[in-house]
């Protein structure tokens, strides 16, 4: 007999058992949820992840800080010289402005998107704190920079090493232009992460941080050629005014840690007592910048 009307749903209701079970595997927290944006941001720097158009400017900034380092390898084994045309820390010291571009440009693509749509592209399972987000884009600009540096330093070696240049002094100022790439990566990115971090608008904050760069570093040149004049060697009295720039300070400090540039044509940290005060000028930009970060996040 046909079911009613009435009762026709409620007589052909049938209950499924889908064999639903609790999650039984392992849950990684929120150390792991700070790890996946870590390595989102990382990729995100360069484009990865995103559409063609965000992989342009990395790539072409990739291209322009590398195969200048090809041609000067190329150059060194055709004249078959003992060494490389450049040391490692003046080759990134002679690149800072590509550097920098691509800074500026990044910086606000890990920060301002997030602060101006009021959230991130992951979903998580765990919340994380505004601690885990600072270190996680802190440490994901810092290593992008890395990365960047040394790539043209790896090429820069491999070339000479197999030049058959002396592998002694090349491995002891490869690691000079680590340490010094290291130095790069830290100082001006923390302060222009605090800079993105001050806007959610990107261009702002790509204005304002390619302004400051290039405002700073301006006025150490400004200052530098005035002190210098005719002559060819920079006075001590002249070498303080690379505190001003962050790009200039770490110059400074690497020619004088590894002795270098050529004597008088580059900035140097005058003597001893200019070691120490600007390594800890560094030091106390990049925890100030990274206490500021803590800061704003607290407040947002």
């Amino acid at each position: 007999m046909p079911p009613s009307p009435e009762t026709g749903s409620a007589d052909t209701g049938v209950i499924h058992d889908i064999g639903y079970r609790g999650y039984t595997g392992p849950r990684l927290g929120r150390s792991y949820a700070a790890r996946s944006l870590f390595v989102q941001s990382l990729r995100a720097a360069y484009g990865l992840g995103r559409s063609a158009k965000s992989k342009v400017l990395p790539m072409l900034v990739l291209g322009a800080v590398t195969v200048p380092a090809v041609l000067l390898v190329a150059i060194a084994v055709v004249q078959q010289a003992d060494d490389l045309p450049t040391d490692y820390p003046n080759y990134l010291a002679d690149l800072d402005l590509v550097v920098s571009i691509f800074l500026a440009a990044q910086a606000p693509v890990l920060l301002s998107r997030d602060l101006r749509h009021q959230t991130v592209p992951l979903y998580f399972s765990r919340p994380i704190t505004r601690a885990d987000y600072v270190r996680a884009k802190f440490a994901a600009m810092v290593c992008a920079q890395l990365l960047l540096m040394t790539a043209p330093l790896l090429v820069l070696y491999v070339g000479a090493l197999l030049g058959g240049m002396s592998f002694g002094h090349q491995t002891a100022h490869f690691l000079y232009g680590l340490l010094t790439a290291v130095l790069y990566a830290l100082v001006p990115t923390s302060v222009a992460l605090v800079i993105a971090a001050a806007t959610p608008r990107r261009g702002f904050g790509v204005a304002a941080i390619m302004g400051w760069l290039a405002v700073s570093t301006a006025v150490v040149g400004i200052v530098v050629g005035i002190a210098t004049g005719p002559s060819s060697t920079v006075p001590d009295s002249a070498q303080w005014v690379a505190l001003l720039s962050p790009d200039a300070l770490v110059e400074s400090l690497a020619n004088q840690l590894f002795d270098a540039g050529s004597a008088g044509l580059r900035l140097h940290a005058p003597g001893a007592l200019g070691a120490v005060v600007f390594a800890a000028t560094a030091v106390a930009m990049v925890t100030g910048s990274y206490a500021l970060l803590l800061r704003r996040y607290r407040n947002i």
